[in-house]
This record gives C-alpha cells, sequence and structure tokens, in this order.
C-alpha cells in the first residue's frame, strides 16, 4: 500500500496519540503497583492473575482505533511503555522493548485490515495479536523457568484471552464512549458515531 494523504499523520494526530499514550503510561506506572498488590488475591492459582494483564495492552489497540493511520496502534503502545519506565517502572527498561513488541502486536491487527476496517474484527485481531506478542516475550523473559503445564501455558492463554477482551472489545467501547462526548469529531472515529 503506498502512502496516501489519508496515511499521513495530521499534527492533532500526533498529539492526540501522544496524549493517549502518555496517560497510559501513567496508568501503566500506577498498573504495576496494583498488580503487585494482587498477586496475594490470585495465591490460590498463581496464571490467574493473567486476566488482567490485557490493561496494558489498550493503548496500542485504541491508538489505532482513534487515529486510523499506520504506525498509531505502535506509537501508543510504544510511548505508553516508554513513559512508564520514564516514571519508575518495577520492570526497568525491559519494558521499552515490551512496548514495542506488544505495540507491533496491535499494529498488525490494524495492518491486517489494510487499514481500511476499524469495526470489532479489527479492534479484537488488534488486541489478540497484542497479546500473543505480550504472551511470547513475557514467557522468554519471565516464565522459562516454570512449570509448561501448570504455569506456563495457564498465562500464555489468559494473557491472549485478557488481551482480546480488555485491550480489543474495551479500546473498541472506549472509542465509542470517547466519540459520543464529541471529543474525536476531528477523526473519523468521531464522524462515524452516527454509523455505531
Amino acid at each position: 500500500m503506498g502512502n496516501t494523504n489519508s496515511d499521513r499523520w495530521r499534527t492533532i494526530d500526533i498529539v492526540v496519540a501522544s496524549v493517549i499514550a502518555v496517560t497510559f503510561g501513567v496508568i501503566f506506572w500506577a498498573w504495576g503497583f496494583l498488580w503487585a498488590a494482587t498477586e496475594g488475591v490470585f495465591a490460590f492459582f498463581p496464571p490467574a492473575q493473567s486476566v488482567i494483564y490485557g490493561v496494558w495492552l489498550v493503548p496500542g489497540a485504541l491508538g489505532g482505533l482513534v487515529i486510523r493511520k499506520p504506525g498509531a496502534a505502535f506509537y501508543c503502545e510504544f510511548l505508553a511503555a516508554f513513559v512508564s519506565v520514564l516514571l519508575g517502572s518495577q520492570w526497568g527498561t525491559v519494558a521499552i522493548l515490551q512496548g514495542a513488541v506488544q505495540g507491533l502486536g496491535a499494529e498488525l491487527g490494524f495492518a491486517a485490515f489494510r487499514y481500511r476496517s476499524f469495526r470489532p474484527p479489527a479492534a479484537l485481531l488488534s488486541g489478540l495479536l497484542a497479546g500473543l506478542a505480550a504472551a511470547i516475550f513475557d514467557q522468554a523473559r519471565y516464565y522459562v523457568t516454570l512449570d509448561l503445564w501448570s504455569a506456563r501455558v495457564p498465562i500464555f492463554v489468559l494473557t491472549v484471552l485478557s488481551a482480546t477482551v480488555i485491550a480489543g472489545a474495551g479500546a473498541y467501547a472506549l472509542t465509542n464512549a470517547l466519540a459520543r462526548t464529541g471529543v474525536l469529531d476531528r477523526f473519523p472515529a468521531g464522524r462515524d458515531r452516527a454509523l455505531i
């Protein structure tokens, strides 16, 4: 697909994508504390904590749905991770690489539709692929020493499911909610609200 005027980022695209990313960077930083605090809740089956993993992947899908330009999903996920590291993420600088991997996954969901559809299937695929990328990264980085069937497989599956529901469906619902307020009127997502 060649570069067209509709593929070019406007100043407002950069600003809004950056606002999404920075906002979620702060959320990521706070979510890190909540993640640590909930470990006890999931003590009965530690892999179950992965049901809340999808929050880490919302900005990629949200950015893609709002901006609707090549690179938006990657940009939002990567920059959110970068901001969380600047704020003191408990995972350190590895979170920057993790954000890039997750952002690439989210981006591929929209690329699969050639950036022409931003309906639920594209949102769900973006969340699913971001979750798949995250799960693969985490398996290699954090879970290599865990038992395959009692820990690694459940963590992998729950991460992908959580990402599909929270990041994919959640970002779609959040985009629609924002569109109804009128704040996205300068974006196709806002102009589509009559179709929602």
